[in-house]
């Protein structure tokens, strides 16, 4: 028999994988759509940008709506609603609906984290709350890493009109079992949901919360730097390219490995979590630095990327149960719809500047820049979990 647990994890898990899936289903018929629709590479970027951008925007927004409201009724409708949009692209006759198109898809996929993190605190039993924050982060994971090569070898065997139809309709059966299944799917305690008492003011001059921004916007800085120009990096040190690749493979497994086993860490060593998140976050701060700065061979590379990648992704789950732990009771779906926006965010800050750098011939400096961004998000850490700490100890005194 499946545990209550197990089969929230598979149905919030289900969502987050389709979530993430769908953002990265664009790029791979980009060279399709190219000829389809006598575009421009700069315009079939807007695809994927409108998508996120949306997707940014909206989270706040829905993290106030789900506080108010619960999270069930929107995490149903967003899934279908993200899915269809994705099918409907199959039907586009202009480059421009299928944009139309993603930013509907973005503006439904917003609802996840927010949505999510809200039924998972109130379902999961805080024994296993880590495991199921993992859980929760590796099926997102897997879900940017299928949709590539899944969308380009459907389009190739199927077309890319039955590949988006396929796959978007692959959504409605994950609606409809989040549907079936909504009884298992517990709401946050809230003493009146319509009447809470964070404003979205509250929220934006809240210290604490304005600092696990920050900690999640850096982070995310240094981790799209890494994946934008690691290979570059490592070429430029006389590395060959398949083999450079191969060391951002190893970086991107090791961070999804690293959030599993974090996940299973931290439900045993709760006291923690600030020194595992700082830790492990400055282990990957100086194994980067130490691949930028030294000559190191292509194994050496592989080796020291791959653990750099596992102690970042370690420290992602420990990072989510601080920020739970920060938010004020029925304020979950706000709190983490705002901060969780900042990694959108982050994500789009770093590769052109860093792109700048190297094509000035400062290429040495990239993964030093992207070491210290790291160590910048530690002192945000560290200070915005200070600052959690006063805010419990003034709110218990009053």
């Amino acid at each position: 028999m499946i545990s209550r647990d197990t089969r929230v994890n598979i149905l919030i898990g289900n969502g987050h994988f389709l979530s993430h899936f769908y953002q990265l289903s664009l790029p791979p018929l980009f060279l399709i759509w190219q000829k389809e629709f006598d575009v421009t590479y700069a315009q079939l970027g807007l695809a994927p940008v409108v998508m996120a951008i949306m997707a940014a925007l909206m989270q706040t927004p829905y993290g106030f709506l789900v506080d108010r409201f619960g999270a069930r009724r929107f995490l149903i409708i967003n899934t279908m609603v993200m899915s269809l949009a994705i099918a409907a692209m199959a039907f586009a006759t202009s480059f421009w609906q299928i944009v139309a198109l993603a930013a509907v898809s973005g503006m439904a996929n917003a609802v996840y984290h927010p949505a999510d993190y809200s039924i998972l605190a109130a379902s999961i039993h805080h024994d296993k709350m880590g495991r199921a924050f993992a859980i929760h982060t590796f099926t997102g994971n897997i879900g940017f890493a299928l949709a590539p090569p899944v969308v380009a070898v459907m389009a190739a065997f199927f077309g890319w009109r039955e590949a988006l139809l396929i796959l978007g309709l692959v959504g409605v059966p994950v609606a409809l079992a989040i549907l079936w299944q909504s009884g298992i799917l517990q709401e946050q305690a809230h003493a009146d949901r319509k009447r809470s008492t964070m404003t979205a003011r509250d929220l934006l001059l809240d210290r604490t919360l304005l600092l696990f921004f920050g900690f999640y916007l850096l982070g995310s800085m240094a981790g799209s730097g890494v994946q934008a120009w690691l290979i570059t990096v490592l070429h430029y040190k006389g590395i060959e390219v398949a083999l450079a690749s191969a060391a951002l493979t190893a970086y991107m497994v090791g961070t999804s490995a690293g959030v599993l086993i974090g996940g299973w860490i931290v439900d045993r060593l709760k006291a923690y979590v600030g020194i595992m998140v700082a830790g492990l976050t400055g282990l990957s701060s100086v194994l980067v630095f130490l691949v930028g700065v030294l000559p190191v061979t292509a194994l050496v590379a592989i080796v020291a990327m791959f653990v750099a990648g596992a102690a970042l992704g370690g420290s992602r789950t420990p990072r989510d149960i601080m920020l739970k732990d920060a938010a004020p009771p029925g304020e979950i779906g706000k709190v983490f719809g705002f901060v969780s926006s900042g990694a959108p965010l982050g994500s789009a800050l770093t590769p052109v500047p860093l792109g700048y750098l190297i094509d000035h011939g400062f290429t040495d400096w990239v993964l030093v820049i992207t070491a210290v961004i790291l160590i910048a998000s530690i002192l945000c850490m560290g200070t915005a979990r200070a600052s959690a700490k006063s805010d419990a100890a003034v709110a218990a005194a009053e």
